[in-house]
């Protein structure tokens, strides 16, 4: 794990706004380029609905640019921390307001005297009117789109004043959404009365739909500059984009086509030279060129050819080597432009190969069969702008650290910033990157809203096609399957047929052509997917037999046993999770002690599913293994065992299913807030008990050993090396106290890239007479190179177990400046949790078997004094301070 340390909202706020004075240093640095980002105010626009109400918003206040209104509210103590309690009804009328920014800038003489000048807005979050000196020269509506607005002439040496209105998305789109007659399926209706039930207008919007409330995460509907916006200035020539299109990645050669598209101000003769910096630092001229330019766009290609390259390689099958490119446009002996870009040089492609019960869906990268794993992401923060590359770097790490090697980019959110790609990029993540549209049904019928997407998707694929992480574009989350089976396109069809066959035929039309055509025209040979879960538009969606699959019958309806988990086995599942609440610390950074309770309020605010009552699901799984929790802080504890428990099932039969089963995404990664969710990381980026168990579960070289509800174990050797290994597979069925029944050992080699079945036992094979209740079946995997592996069977309910006094011993010592803590069990341990304050450790959610003896690296700023005396140990049957 990372060990940067944890920040708070507030001082994360803070740490945002120092980042970005620094990029706005280096951004300003650029020649002909201004970065707008200082003297911005706001304040709540006068007239506006809110204006009554809400005094205390009225008065111009200092505003950061990024930002959003909530920050900078909360920036002035206006608002209370979003976070913190249980203040979301008391902030809905921030969504119902219009905003009004409004800064000053000056331009320099040089600037005026150029030939061509264009503010650009990066993103503009959503229904934004922007005024230069007096002039309306943009009315946005989409706020994952770029815009570039010419403003030669239009500009003055001092005091040019810039403003910009920002109107709320909610009473903007209301008006229309009740005039509809019948209206199309949104996602989750507001509790608080900022916008009726049957009337959602999220899925309108072209905004990101989380703001509106998700199952993790609250409803805060801002609005804001959330990314730079820039003065652009030039006299000949600005590069408009590089692509680096690979036509070619083998391990002899690899081919790019280097594509420039240049705005020049007049026709005339440039020289092109391309420079490539290789991945261990040698700069050369990869190709040039001399070009006759037409005024307006030009678009010219430079063919780039490496001999035995450096490749890019997935997490665990090599390294990620990357190369990075400088474009420089001369004009005689001048240089008017340079634009550099990076990627990494791989082959990729989703293949699809037809077989007797479907079709595959699997990832071949360098011609390897890549079996997916990882899991899902959703936004960092409510506010995206004050995520910073520092909390990016610590999840993304963590994921890498886990073994994973694919990130689902979750489609209700926003495209994230290049930090998040430039560091999956470097860890080996591929990601798959819906397109942003997150459930419901949009309005696709409407030429007007799907021309907007349209150009969004040229935005987006444009700034992010030459990360060699993304290995996939897709449509949007669960909306054909919410309309073909979640009664959305039934309730429709019997209300209004013939507009319920024009909603259909835009989502085909927007889902299965448009976006298709976005990707194949612009993202360099990247492969499309029109919905996950789906089959790419196939009359039967969300089937084990072909395409993706989103399981959540399990959590979900029917809320099934975890054991279900192994009846199921799709292709690729890039959807299964259960929940937990994060460690204990997090609970307290938003909830005082006394407010901590299954059922009371502020736990009830930070727990989204089913509205507020999502513990009593929570509950149903951990009563139904580890029976009645204590306490809430047991309550705690046990949901992170049984949620780490439960997806280790899941996805060790996945890999275990290997090449039928290619793929395994659990939900989710990461959270959007502190609170209760299906994340293996809280929002503070602290490890929840999962993400430990996906390090043992995800590794390379595993062992499997799963017994469904009927009492049969299968035991699989799982390799995703990409040559054999060798190894010692061992069985020991024992006793709770270490009395040994049966021990057996064979050597094993298991092929490249496989799994592979090699036992099957009914409980009696194992148990023979023993005690079902205190005995239990230890299969470990020791292969040659790799970290060993361990399954443990049990034969009865956690709750049903005959538990012995675990007898742990701790023991602390200093070592290479460092500190180790040494445990030891007399009894089995199971779901050893090591809470050591703000200490992290270097491993967790632990399984002890009975004399086992196991040393963790302990990272900490306290003593060692502190240490012993914070120490806090957690099994299934006590809690022991120390």
């Amino acid at each position: 794990m990372n060990k940067r340390p944890l920040l708070g909202p507030v001082a994360r706020l803070l740490l945002g706004a120092v980042l970005a004075i620094a990029t706005a240093s280096a951004m300003a640095a650029a020649p002909g380029q201004i970065l707008i980002d200082k003297g911005w105010t706001f304040r709540l626009l006068p007239g506006s609905a809110q204006a009554g109400a809400h005094p205390e918003a009225a008065p111009w206040r200092a505003a950061s640019v990024p930002g959003t209104v909530h920050t900078d509210l909360l920036a002035h103590k206006v608002i209370a921390d979003p976070y913190v309690g249980a203040p979301e009804a008391g902030l809905q009328w921030i969504g119902l307001a219009d905003w009004e920014y409004q800064t000053r800038f000056d331009a320099p003489r040089e600037l005026l005297g150029r030939a061509r000048s264009d503010l650009v807005f990066k993103g503009l979050d959503t229904y934004a009117e922007v005024w230069l000196n007096g002039e309306q020269l943009l009315k946005a509506d989409n706020a994952h789109r770029s815009w570039r607005l010419p403003v030669q002439g239009k500009l003055r040496a001092k005091g040019n004043e810039l403003r910009i209105v920002f109107r709320s998305p909610i009473a903007t789109l209301l008006p229309q959404v009740q005039a509809m007659p019948h209206k199309i399926a949104g996602n989750y209706p507001s509790p608080y009365g900022d916008e009726p039930k049957d009337a959602m207008t999220g899925n309108f919007a072209r905004k990101p739909a989380y703001h509106y409330g998700w199952d993790w995460g609250p409803r805060y509907v801002t609005a804001g500059i959330n990314k730079p916006v820039v003065l652009q200035s030039w006299d000949a020539v600005r590069i408009d984009d590089l692509q680096l299109r690979q036509d070619r990645a083998e391990a002899a050669r690899a081919d790019v086509a280097a594509i420039a598209t240049l705005d020049a101000v007049r026709d005339g003769a440039v020289t092109l030279r391309l420079w490539q910096t290789a991945p261990g630092g040698k700069r050369s001229l990869a190709a040039q060129r001399e070009a006759s330019l037409r005024a307006g766009a030009n678009r010219i290609e430079l063919p780039v050819r490496i001999d035995q390259p450096q490749r890019w390689f997935p997490n665990g099958y090599g390294a990620q080597p990357l190369y990075r490119y400088e474009l420089e446009v001369g004009e005689g002996k001048a240089t008017v432009a340079r634009l550099a870009a990076r990627t990494g040089l791989r082959s990729v492609e989703l293949r699809r190969d037809p077989d007797e019960k479907g079709k595959s869906f699997y990832f071949l990268v360098n011609g390897i069969p890549v079996f997916a794993k990882g899991a899902n992401t959703i936004p960092f923060d409510m506010f995206q702008p004050r995520v910073t590359r520092a909390q990016l770097r610590r999840v993304l790490e963590s994921a890498r650290d886990a073994n994973m090697n694919m990130l689902r980019s979750w489609g209700g959110g926003y495209y994230e910033n290049d930090d998040f790609f430039e560091l999956a990029d470097e860890l080996g993540l591929m990601v798959w990157q819906d397109f942003m549209f997150g459930g419901g049904m949009q309005p696709a019928y409407d030429d007007g809203f799907r021309a907007s997407v349209v150009a969004e998707a040229r935005d987006q694929v444009r700034r992010l096609r030459n990360h060699p992480s993304i290995v996939l574009w897709c449509g949007n989350n669960e909306e054909e399957i919410a309309w073909k089976y979640w009664g959305h396109g039934k309730d429709l069809k019997k209300a209004d047929p013939a507009f319920a066959d024009k909603v259909w035929k835009g989502y085909v039309q927007l889902f299965g052509g448009d976006l298709r055509q976005v990707v194949a025209e612009e993202a360099g040979g990247i492969g499309y997917w029109s919905s996950s879960p789906g089959d790419d538009l196939a009359e039967v969606a969300n089937t084990p037999a072909s395409g993706d699959m989103h399981y959540w019958e399990v959590w979900g309806n029917p809320a099934h046993p975890v054991t279900k988990y192994l009846e199921i086995t799709p292709r690729f599942m890039s959807e299964y999770g259960l929940q937990a609440w994060p460690v204990q610390r997090t609970v307290d950074a938003f909830a005082k002690r006394a407010e901590q309770g299954v059922a009371t309020p502020v736990i009830e605010a930070h727990q989204k599913f089913l509205a507020g009552k999502g513990n009593e699901r929570l509950m149903k799984y951990v009563k139904e293994e580890f029976g009645e929790p204590q306490d809430f802080g047991r309550f705690i504890y046990l949901s992170q065992v049984m949620q780490a428990e439960g997806i280790e099932l899941a996805a060790l039969h996945h890999r275990a299913s290997r090449p039928f089963t290619m793929g395994s995404l659990y939900w989710q990664l990461n959270d959007v807030w502190p609170g209760a969710s299906w994340s293996s990381v809280d929002w503070f980026g602290r490890w929840k008990a999962l993400q430990f168990h996906a390090r043992r579960f995800f590794a390379p070289v595993a062992v499997s050993a799963l017994r469904n509800a009927a009492g049969k174990t299968q035991v699989h050797l799982l390799n995703d090396r990409a040559q054999a290994v060798r190894g010692e597979l061992r069985l020991r069925v024992m006793t709770l106290d270490g009395a040994i029944l049966r021990d057996e050992r064979k050597p094993v080699e298991m092929a490249p890239l496989s799994a592979s079945r090699v036992a099957d036992y009914l409980d009696a094979d194992l148990l023979g007479r023993a005690d079902p209740a205190s005995t239990v079946a230890v299969f470990e995997l020791r292969a040659e190179g790799e970290p060993a592996s361990r399954r443990v069977v049990y034969f009865k309910a956690a709750k049903d177990m005959a538990w012995q006094e675990p007898g742990l011993q701790a023991q602390w010592r200093s070592k290479d400046g460092a500190y180790v803590l040494e445990l030891q069990a007399a009894a089995l341990v199971r779901g050893l949790w090591v809470d050591a304050g703000e200490a992290e450790v270097s491993d967790n959610a632990l399984t002890l078997l009975p004399g086992e003896r196991v040393s963790l690296r302990v990272s900490s700023k306290a003593g060692l004094a502190a240490l012993r005396k914070g120490l806090r140990l957690q099994t299934l049957t006590k809690d022991i301070t120390y």
